[in-house]
């Protein structure tokens, strides 16, 4: 008679979710299963700490309701009725219809939607870019978060790190500048926390008064989409008071007299009036911030969601040059630390095998192209999802369900669970979850190289995204060495592991330790823009941006995971302050007449564990944050259900009076499951679909709406 031993062991692995901080995992197994995820406590950024997402992770790899076999629709478009089938079967169809759709209307009438809903190398937001580049298929430009934050950035400072989070310990004044940081990027509030122990002053601008801004020393109420006229406000006293590093700006920048003029059209009684916040705190703000060195901006992607979002991210770029706050450990500021990761995004995604003359199509413009408001030719005809759920996450979202409900329109949508995207499926297919997969993260908040080691079997017939296009490549006929790599063999490809950011680390020493620093100087030290060397055209910061030269704006921008160069158009060399479109006067302003923000959630991350239940009580229902004057002059009363609507659509949540939003402003959050809220529809039903000033950002602040108790 044998005895049992149960088997215990512990791998490494990383955070595959679309967030700044990439936590280091360690999953627990014993005998095969997933028992417990703990954050790895020897991390320098992440600590062992995970946020409230992460608390029940290995439960949810274990979801009954989890998608385990290819499945067909086999009741109405929307119904949520499937039926099993096998690989071979789903691969035969999906080739069936695209041989011929593309014999007919040409394989520009295929368009892929992806985005973030993981954020690996292999299997992340690049994952299908070579395949559908190399079927031909209609471009989707990835614009749903800091793409015009990314583009303003790369226009001033260039493609750098910039200021590293955890020098934000050593800084004196630190302003959070639309982020909640206590919901979006956790792991870098101990650096702050630890900087107010030694004194520094934090600040919060943020509309909302938040969870990060009642932490805060001061919480500056801004108007939504006002964020640029702030910043040249702040110069405007900055260069008035003679508080400009003059040393540092003649050395390492370029421009400064447009940007002096500039400043001087926003008085501060302008500036007042747009914003919303007093003279007095804009004069104390750009004083203490100019004055207290070193001075810390940590910039959130909120800034960007306007129609002057990319201006304004540009201006408040601007300001730690303005006054030297990059000479010091713990000055500047940050957007994106990606930019030090040394990608290769020619090979990842192959643009050369993209057709001269293929045709782009924003993925915030969905429904316009689904439902024909677009015109196109060739219509589209098929799409294919993975990584995203546009029936929650996109503008219009009623405009997209009326495309998903064509009937001539083919849908394949890989993923994780039947979400309210899926339901429009023809025919979906099973992904794996992180801890069944191998893959090097894409980190956006941090210095590390991040690697998630597979540690149990993927369930049923599930697959990672790099073995589905895998096997659709085989299936369509594709024969190019890329689809024949080994998973290493992939990612050595797809970095540098030559240049100096990756000097002494290697796939091998990831697989021992999972994580490893940047070569790019330790936080204690790192200063790496004081003596300019700015990555710019000019090695300068870029007060007026060489890319607008004359006005006309020629930059290389991120589409689609590679570099392409966008069409010129006009755009002011220097950073000026766009108003919003509709909070601005619009003329459905009396019928619209309270704007609308939507942030991310707490418990889920954008709709990911929108379905758990545990993350639902911890989350709670869809609640409209009003402010008093707002509720009392509609009869609505705390705890009240109410109807929030536009000529876009409506949806309905459960009132919360509260005066951390100003009047005219309302808050909920972004993430509910449309299909699980009491309407059928969520917060993207009512926002618009226009784009910001750069990069195509969506305007999802600049949102004007009605309410009405229900």
């Amino acid at each position: 008679m044998s005895a049992h031993f149960s088997e215990t062991r512990t791998v490494r692995g990383a955070c595959p979710q679309d967030c700044p901080d990439t936590c280091a995992f360690l999953y627990h197994v014993e005998d095969g299963k997933l028992v417990e995820v703990t954050g790895d406590p020897e991390h320098p950024m992440t600590r062992g700490g995970l946020c409230v997402k992460l608390k029940n992770f290995a439960e949810h790899h274990y979801n009954p309701d989890r998608l385990l076999h290819p499945m067909k629709r086999v009741g109405p478009k929307g119904s949520g009725q499937f039926q099993k089938i096998s690989w071979d079967d789903a691969l035969a169809e999906i080739k069936a219809r695209w041989t011929e759709i593309i014999a007919e209307h040409g394989a520009e009438a295929i368009m892929p939607h992806a985005y973030l809903g993981h954020q690996g190398t292999l299997n992340g937001l690049t994952a299908g870019d070579a395949f559908f580049n190399r079927l031909g298929s209609t471009v989707a430009e990835k614009t749903y978060c800091e793409s015009g934050s990314s583009t303003a950035w790369i226009m001033t400072v260039g493609p750098t790190g910039g200021l590293d989070v955890e020098s934000l310990e050593f800084s004196k004044y630190i302003i959070v500048w639309g982020m909640n940081m206590l919901n979006t990027n956790l792991h870098a509030w101990p650096f702050i926390v630890k900087a107010k122990a030694n004194g520094a002053k934090i600040v919060v601008i943020d509309p909302v008064k938040t969870r990060t801004a009642k932490q805060a020393d001061w919480h500056i109420r801004i108007k939504p989409g006002t964020d640029g006229a702030l910043a040249l406000g702040m110069m405007h006293v900055i260069i008035r008071e003679g508080l400009v590093d003059k040393d540092y700006v003649e050395k390492y920048t370029i421009g400064y007299d447009q940007l002096s003029l500039r400043a001087s059209e926003f008085p501060l009684q302008r500036v007042s009036q747009i914003t919303g916040i007093p003279v007095q705190d804009i004069l104390t703000l750009s004083r203490e911030y100019a004055t207290t060195q070193p001075s810390a901006i940590r910039q959130g992607v909120a800034v960007e969601r306007s129609p002057g979002g990319g201006d304004a991210i540009r201006a408040i770029t601007c300001l730690p040059a303005l006054t030297g706050a990059w000479r010091h450990v713990g000055g500047g500021t940050v957007e994106m630390p990606i930019w030090e990761f040394p990608f290769k995004f020619d090979f990842m995604c192959r643009p050369d095998w993209i057709k001269p003359g293929t045709r782009v199509i924003n993925e915030l413009d969905l429904g316009a192209a689904l439902t024909g408001q677009m015109p196109l030719d060739p219509p589209v005809k098929s799409l294919f999802v993975y990584n995203s759920n546009p029936v929650s996450q996109a503008p219009s979202a009623g405009q997209i369900v009326e495309g998903l409900k064509r009937d001539d329109l083919f849908t394949v949508v890989s993923e994780l669970f039947i979400t309210d995207t899926a339901k429009y499926a023809d025919i979906l297919l099973p992904a794996t979850m992180q801890a069944e997969q191998y893959d090097l993260m894409v980190t956006w908040g941090h210095l590390y190289v991040m690697l998630n080691q597979p540690a149990i079997q993927a369930p049923g017939e599930c697959v990672p995204n790099i073995e589905l296009f895998r096997r659709l490549a085989r299936t369509m006929g594709f024969d190019d060495e890329y689809w024949t790599l080994s998973l290493d063999e992939m990612l050595m490809r797809s970095y540098d592991w030559s240049s100096p950011q990756m000097q002494g680390i290697t796939l091998e020493k990831l697989k021992q330790k999972g994580y490893m620093r940047l070569n790019v100087g330790m936080p204690d030290v790192r200063k790496p823009h004081a003596e300019g060397n700015f990555k710019t055209p000019s090695g300068k910061c870029e007060f007026a941006a060489s890319a607008a030269a004359g006005g006309n704006f020629v930059v290389s921008v991120w589409r689609s995971g590679y570099e392409a160069m966008q069409p010129a158009t006009f755009v002011d060399p220097v950073p000026n302050y766009i108003p919003p479109v509709e909070t601005e006067g619009a003329p459905s302003a009396g019928k619209f007449p309270l704007n609308l923000v939507s942030p991310k959630p707490h418990a889920y991350l954008n709709t990911q564990y929108g379905n758990e239940p545990t993350q639902q009580r911890r989350q709670g229902e869809q609640i409209i944050v009003m402010h008093p004057v707002d509720a009392a002059a509609r009869k609505i009363e705390n705890g009240n259900y109410v109807r929030v609507f536009n000529d876009r659509g409506a949806f309905e949540a459960r009132a919360e009076i509260s005066e951390d939003v100003s009047a005219g402003l309302m808050m909920t959050n972004v993430g509910h499951w449309p299909g699980l809220n009491r309407s059928g529809t969520a917060v993207n039903s009512t926002t618009p679909p226009r784009h910001s000033n750069l990069g195509q950002a969506g305007t999802f602040s600049d949102s004007q709406v009605n309410v009405q108790k229900v």
